[in-house]
């Protein structure tokens, strides 16, 4: 006679593309799953706007690390081909510069090397070396640190990782515009192989160069574009978590992860080790559409919210695990006013990402990220900034009416929700709109289209109180903590709770990082780090799931 073991249970909070991911491979593993959303859409920061016949991405813009994508999808049984339909950008972008011309990075390293060799002689092979090295490290750390749960450290301790340790060490201490100043001497290209620390939530001064990684990305791998926008990839991975029974509850703010007392020690790799888990989760509190307080009990409890808003609001202060010092010497990572423009006629000057770079962008990264000792930035915001312009109907009809384009622009400002709020057609705070104004008068200026501000028949901003009070993000940071050397790889928030046995995190707050593809990796480690996995490469697709008793 056999015994069957009743599934175990898992609440997941957050819609965004971490909650889905980690719904939908908890499904897999045999959970019984309910997912909590606050709003009444999922997809987080990657949400939709739609608005007198245009189709805004909210937030996330770049499909870059294809193969993180179809690894996930792998997992599900599909793929990215199946689910998506994803055309290769080329050029993938093009750059603006202060009072210099434009550029263009193409999507294959061969055009990139003469591009580069025709700014500065000799910069073509020194670029070719570069992204060799960022091609290696990226190897390297797929392999070795994005999808590890550093439960334990004793799997790094490889000789594909000990032979390349002096390496590895200057890596994670040079910074990332160290590394690029040292390879090359005209401003334009140090800035294009800098502005990658922008996707991680820093600057290239406080970013470690091991990220250089980056370029290989998008210089020799290339940009892609999911057709229909990035709202096709989350309505791919929420359906594909529905298929697997995930019950998704929207308009379910969540009020509270419930716990009763614990007393014991909590997993690592299996084995039961004395720590400080004071509480085991039992459910989460969470207030429904209707505004009736409800609960919803479960085994595993899963935050993919803010980090800092499931330590601080969700949990009491006895059960965090960080502590107030602990966040005031943490570095957010940049917040941003976000510019959703409808515009009639075309604007062939654009790409369908487009980089405006400023002789001294550094100061804009100094208001963001103050050095030590000088002040905080004052609210005076530097006209004119580096920011970035997408412009997906350069690729996909669908987004905009015929005749017309839709255009993104995402300005960097300090993460302080005191900046204020967006709103639509001018109506958001004047520091808002002014800095608003102001990037739409620059984009005018140097892509060379002197009429857009009477062009603009759609107009929504947002602004870093929207991040703070519609997301709920830390200081109202638009991306999350920086990757600074002290929040990265092994040294960012782990995925498990210290106090609470049974919460675990995934998402832009904890390992791996900023990103979609790390949102999704987190959601990997998630499962690796219940099943008690302390291997530090991807899951086997073919593999058979499984339950096991989750990590204590």
């Amino acid at each position: 006679m056999t015994r069957t073991r009743e599934p175990r249970s898992a609440v997941v909070v957050g819609g965004g593309i971490s909650g889905l991911a980690s719904a939908a491979l908890l499904a897999r593993e045999g959970y019984q799953v309910t997912l909590l959303e606050a709003r009444d859409v999922v997809g987080g920061r990657a949400g939709l706007w739609e608005h007198e016949g245009f189709s805004f991405d909210t937030g996330p813009s770049w499909y870059l690390m294809p193969e993180v994508f179809d690894h996930f999808f792998g997992l599900l049984g599909t793929s990215a081909d199946e689910q998506l339909e994803l055309v290769r950008l080329d050029p993938g972008y093009r750059v603006f510069f202060e009072n210099r011309p434009s550029m263009e990075v193409a999507g294959d390293l061969e055009t990139n090397v003469a591009t580069f060799e025709g700014i500065e002689p000799g910069a073509g092979e020194r670029l070719r070396a570069y992204l060799g090295s960022a091609r290696d490290t990226y190897t390297m750390a797929t392999r070795h640190f994005l999808y590890t749960t550093y439960a334990s450290l004793l799997p790094l301790a490889n000789r594909d990782v000990l032979t390349r340790l002096p390496r590895l060490v200057r890596l994670l201490t040079e910074s990332l515009e160290t590394r690029a100043a040292r390879e090359f001497t005209d401003p334009r290209l140090r800035q294009v192989l800098g502005y990658p620390a922008v996707f991680l939530g820093s600057a290239p001064r406080l970013t470690p160069s091991m990220y250089h990684l980056m370029s290989h990305l998008d210089m020799a791998d290339g940009v892609l574009y999911p057709q229909g926008g990035f709202s096709r990839l989350i309505g791919a991975i929420r359906g594909l978590a529905e298929q697997r029974g995930v019950d998704i509850r929207l308009g379910a703010q969540a009020l509270a992860i419930t716990t009763q007392p614990y007393e014991g020690g909590r997993t690592v790799a299996g084995r039961t080790v004395p720590g400080p888990v004071r509480a085991r989760a039992t459910g989460v509190d969470y207030r429904d559409a209707d505004g009736t307080r409800q609960h919803v009990s479960a085994d595993v409890v899963v935050s993919t919210v803010d980090l800092h808003q499931t330590e601080t609001v969700l949990l009491p202060a006895r059960l965090r695990s960080r502590s107030e010092w602990w966040w005031r010497r943490s570095v957010p990572g940049p917040s941003a006013v976000l510019l959703y423009l409808g515009v009639s006629g075309e604007l062939p000057t654009l790409g369908h990402h487009s980089l405006f770079f400023t002789e001294d962008w550094q100061q804009g990264f100094d208001r963001i990220f103050p050095r030590r000792g000088h002040p905080a930035a004052d609210t005076a915001f530097p006209d004119p900034a580096s920011l970035y312009v997408c412009k997906p109907s350069a690729t996909d009809p669908s987004v905009a009416p015929a005749g017309a384009e839709n255009v993104f622009v995402l300005v960097p400002v300090p993460p302080d929700p005191r900046l204020g709020r967006g709103g639509l057609d001018g109506e958001g705070d004047p520091w808002v709109e002014q800095v608003a104004d102001a990037a739409i008068a620059q984009v005018a200026r140097w892509a060379g289209v002197p009429d857009l501000a009477e062009r603009v028949v759609v107009r929504r901003t947002v602004g870093p109180a929207d991040f703070a009070e519609e997301l709920r993000t830390w200081q109202g940071t638009a991306l999350g903590p920086a990757h600074t050397l002290a929040q990265s790889a092994m040294f960012r928030s782990g995925n498990v709770s210290r106090r609470v046995s049974g919460l675990y995190h995934a998402g832009g707050s904890v390992i791996p990082g900023i990103g979609l593809p790390m949102c999704l990796i987190s959601a990997e480690i998630l499962i690796k780090r219940l099943r008690g996995d302390t291997s530090t490469g991807p899951l086997d697709e073919g593999a058979e799931p499984r339950v096991r008793a989750a990590a204590r």
